[in-house]
C-alpha cells in the first residue's frame, strides 16, 4: 500500500469487523502515518469510533493518529446526493399529483 500516495476508507463503522481486522486496519493506518495520505469516510462521531477498534487504547492511538496533520470535515449537518434526490422526487410526485387533481 506504500506505493499509493492516498488511500480512501469509505464507511469505516459501517459494518462490524472483528478485533483481528480491526488490529489490520490499526496497522495499515499506523504505517501511513506522516507518510502517506489517508481519507477515512464515517457516519461515526469521534467520541464513538470504540466502535470500530473495540479497545480503548487502539481507539486513541487510531485517532490520535487520524487527526494529527489531518483536515477534518464534519458533513453531517449536509443533506446527501440521495436525500435531495428523493426530495426532489417527491415534489415532482406531489406537483403532478396537483396537477391531475
Amino acid at each position: 500500500m506504500a506505493r499509493f500516495e492516498c488511500i480512501v476508507l469509505d464507511d469505516i463503522g459501517y459494518v462490524q469487523h472483528d478485533c483481528d481486522e480491526m488490529e489490520v486496519l490499526f496497522t495499515l493506518l499506523a504505517e501511513r502515518y506522516e507518510r502517506n495520505s489517508v481519507v477515512i469516510t464515517t457516519n461515526l462521531v469521534f467520541s464513538e469510533w470504540g466502535r470500530i477498534f473495540k479497545d480503548p487504547m487502539t481507539t486513541m492511538a487510531a485517532f490520535d493518529r487520524g487527526v494529527h496533520h489531518s483536515v477534518v470535515l464534519d458533513l453531517m449537518a449536509v443533506d446527501s446526493y440521495r436525500t435531495q434526490a428523493a426530495g426532489t422526487s417527491q415534489k415532482a410526485r406531489t406537483a403532478a399529483v396537483a396537477a391531475v387533481g
